[in-house]
């Protein structure tokens, strides 16, 4: 009788240390979803904010070079100008 209560003793002690190892897995399992969730929205922010800052150059760039276009044309215009007004 002394035999069967100590298997059953580590009976109890084995499934509840299994148990505590089942909580521990779980918990560790639902903080990596939580930080891979958290990377995955930071990538999307990053890129998000890529596309976003490129776009912006890309608008500024085009208005430097139209601006850049009118003053070379309204610089070859006065020099045109000058040298109608020297002849």
């Amino acid at each position: 009788m002394n035999g069967y209560s100590e298997i059953e003793r580590e009976k109890a002690n084995l499934i509840n240390a299994t148990s505590i190892s089942l909580e521990q897995l779980e918990k560790s399992k639902n903080e990596t979803l939580y930080f891979e969730k958290q990377r995955a929205m930071n990538q999307v922010r990053q890129r998000v904010f890529q596309q976003a800052i490129q776009g912006a150059l890309g608008t500024l760039n085009s208005c430097l070079n139209t601006e850049l276009h009118f003053r070379t044309i309204r610089a070859n215009i006065g020099i045109l100008g000058s040298l109608e007004w020297k002849r």
